[in-house]
């Protein structure tokens, strides 16, 4: 087993699934061992400036080698929490050596059966390494495998001073997966002029796109009376709601989207006859769309209140990011760096929007330009998760790339 798988399954076995009924940060108490056991290994490297703050944030430097002081410096991003919507205690690995493009039995007691029936894609990783569940939790390869491969680079430029960089800054966050990674990132301390996350899913991804996004909560009050003696009385907050949810359209929830195309997901729905609360996110890559969304979900509450009048229909919507394009075409020479290295180690780029949000895209409208990069894995956040080892190894060949090639330019 070589230092990158070892280090990936040091990292997983930690478990560090964020909270998010939790109002402090880090969400979970989890999180801060492995950020202890990351900054160890920090320091083991011999990489400097090494810093874990109050609120779990890890940062630091690996020093250019090269005389031209005038190399940018660039950033390499990862988030240390998984996905508390799945089970995250207790992952025990397996690797699948040299798979063979058949079926994967995960759990035989349970019959759960990782299978190329269900997932095409494994089909590309005939003759490959892959990282496997046992079925029972997530693997935690979004994002410990991003974190193990800019450690793994790192450790690499570090040992081989042959290949010269400018400065490198590295940081890992609590709390991406609850929408949190960005809330406390000290942009200003971590000091690059652009950076980026290693936080996607198959080989050759790369991603400067991602979804406008917002929540919106809604309250109904109706009225309970006994079913026998409710004519004309009783007002039922759960009809209210199915009427509401009956108003959006069909075809833009996100079981029937693709590529570009926005959503309205329900994602929460918990009441009786006198209360409900219905939480929704809605996603849009274009910010005229995403708004139209947000204006027809509160106009239709707006409806439901006039005809509704002895009801109590309330909404709320909060926006939680935005689409990062605007930020990254300013600078798509920071893309441009990335095909670049891609290519020059075989992988060939696989430009496309992210349906979803990163850390990346709150950096950038903070003033840290930040796209994101394939980490390798698939089927985040179930039992089918896996990831090839040799993707794995490309990333960490493709951070090493980047960091050679910004320095050549």
């Amino acid at each position: 087993m070589n230092s990158l798988t070892k280090r990936f399954i040091k990292y997983i076995t930690v478990s560090t699934d964020s909270n998010p009924d939790s109002n402090v940060c880090p969400s979970s108490e989890s999180q801060w061992d492995l950020a202890k056991i990351i900054v160890e290994d920090l320091e083991n490297i011999g990489l400097e400036d090494i810093t874990l703050d109050e609120n779990c944030y890890i940062m630091a430097t690996l020093p250019g080698n090269c005389k031209d002081k005038n190399i940018p410096t660039i950033g390499f991003i990862a988030h240390m929490d998984t996905a508390p919507s799945y089970n995250g205690v207790g992952i025990k690995p397996r690797i699948v050596e040299n798979y063979d493009g058949k079926d994967i039995i995960l759990n035989s007691e349970e019959n759960i059966i990782l299978s190329p029936n269900d997932f095409g894609h494994l089909k590309n990783y005939i003759g490959k390494d892959l990282i496997v569940t046992d079925g029972t939790t997530l693997l935690g390869a979004d994002d410990k495998a991003g974190i193990t491969e800019i450690i793994e680079a790192v450790k690499y430029l570090k040992e081989h001073p042959e290949i010269k960089h400018g400065d490198i800054r590295i940081g890992f966050t609590p709390d991406e997966e609850i929408g949190r990674g960005a809330n406390y990132f000290d942009v200003e301390k971590f000091n690059c002029k652009f950076a980026y996350t290693i936080d996607g899913g198959e080989i050759g991804e790369l991603e400067y796109e991602n979804f406008n996004a917002a929540s919106a909560t809604i309250k109904i009050v109706g009225r309970d009376i006994h079913p026998g003696s409710a004519k004309n009385a009783m007002i039922n907050s759960l009809m209210i709601a199915m009427e509401l949810n009956s108003m959006l359209p069909v075809e833009q929830r996100p079981e029937y989207t693709e590529n570009y195309e926005g959503f309205y997901l329900l994602d929460e729905l918990k009441g009786d006859v006198e209360n409900t609360i219905m939480k929704y996110i809605i996603r849009d890559h274009s910010m005229k769309k995403f708004n139209e969304k947000k204006t027809l979900i509160k106009n239709a509450v707006e409806y439901l209140k006039l005809k509704y009048k002895d009801a109590k229909i309330e909404i709320e919507v909060k926006d939680s990011y935005y689409n990062m394009r605007e930020k990254i075409e300013p600078v798509m020479e920071i893309i441009d760096i990335v095909k670049k290295s891609m290519e020059e180690i075989g992988i060939t780029p696989n430009i496309k929007p992210i349906r979803g949000g990163t850390d990346g895209a709150r950096l950038s409208y903070k003033g840290l330009p930040c796209p994101n990069i394939f980490t390798g894995g698939h089927n985040f956040h179930g039992k089918f998760e896996y990831i090839p080892i040799q993707s794995m190894e490309k990333a960490r060949d493709l951070i090493i790339k980047i960091a050679e090639n910004v320095a050549k330019d």
